[in-house]
């Protein structure tokens, strides 16, 4: 594709956007941004989602370089004006399932679409974390990004490594992966429900899955005392703005348990999975011994 030609990308609703010639100035969602990023493809601006406030949560923005890529809010502080005010001919979104723009409300992303041209990556439970990245991937293609053989390699000898570890002849650590909600309480993952949580298990870590019967789909709540009658060996814990300390849970238990930084809006380029892949390989490695 030359510079002058048309560029066209149909994105996980089935819906073709069209334009010109290939968007340079892109507006994304946070997790879509800072994926694109790891890809080689910098946005202009991010927004974040309800669950963000007036600043972009660091958990969840990896190695974008914030101090030259704008940042124009989130939840009810957005709308169509505010979204194009840095003039994005390129909006970059991300769903749950159903097709629904995460992180902007209808009645802001039906007239956004009528404006500038917005694809939508599906990044549910459905797919694996593999088609999710492989989507990403053929999105900043598109947007000129070439691919690196060497982030491959990285993520292959990262995968590789973490499968050795979990096949030890000590036995698999208990990984937990949880949110925590306070000194009480903690969101317990049901390691099913996240596509990077189902590579884990696919490597051969034994994510500890709570008890079937109490409501939530992606998460268990479990009391404090309740989530370390777990046992973990390792715990994933999410570091998000709105997530409580991992600390004021824990409170007296044992300190000594490996702790892994965990954003449940994962990154989807190779070389920050490798990342992640590489702290929790870390951590199997200093678990103790039971």
């Amino acid at each position: 594709m030359t510079e002058q030609s048309e560029w066209r990308f149909s994105d996980d609703r089935g819906q073709l956007s069209t334009a010109p010639r290939r968007p340079e100035r892109v507006l994304a969602y946070v997790q879509a941004g800072a994926t694109l990023w790891g890809l080689g493809i910098r946005p202009q601006g991010i927004f974040g989602s309800d669950h963000d406030g007036p600043d972009p949560d660091r958990a969840k923005t990896g190695t974008l370089p914030l101090e030259e890529v704008a940042y124009v809010g989130a939840g009810s502080a957005l709308d169509v004006e505010r979204l194009l005010s840095g003039r994005p001919d390129l909006v970059v979104a991300v769903s749950y399932g159903g097709g629904h723009v995460y992180g902007l409300a209808p009645e802001t992303a039906k007239p956004l679409e009528e404006r500038v041209p917005v694809v939508v990556i599906d990044v549910s439970q459905a797919r694996t974390f593999e088609e999710i990245g492989d989507r990403f991937a053929e999105l900043a293609r598109s947007l000129g990004a070439e691919r690196h053989a060497d982030a491959d390699a990285d993520l292959d000898a990262a995968r590789e490594r973490l499968r050795t570890l979990a096949a030890g002849p000590a036995g698999a650590p208990r990984v937990v992966a949880l949110s925590p909600a306070g000194p009480d309480q903690a969101h317990v993952a049901r390691p099913g429900m996240w596509p990077e949580l189902r590579v884990l298990t696919e490597l051969g870590v034994h994510l500890v899955e709570p008890a079937p019967g109490r409501p939530g789909a992606n998460w268990s709540t479990l009391g404090r005392t309740e989530t370390f009658a777990l046992r973990p060996d390792v715990i994933l814990t999410d570091i998000r703005a709105h997530a409580a300390p991992l600390d004021e849970l824990r409170g007296g238990e044992d300190g000594s348990v490996p702790v892994v930084p965990w954003n449940p809006e994962p990154l989807y380029g190779p070389r920050d999975h490798a990342r992640f892949l590489g702290l929790v390989a870390d951590a199997l490695e200093a678990a103790p011994v039971r």
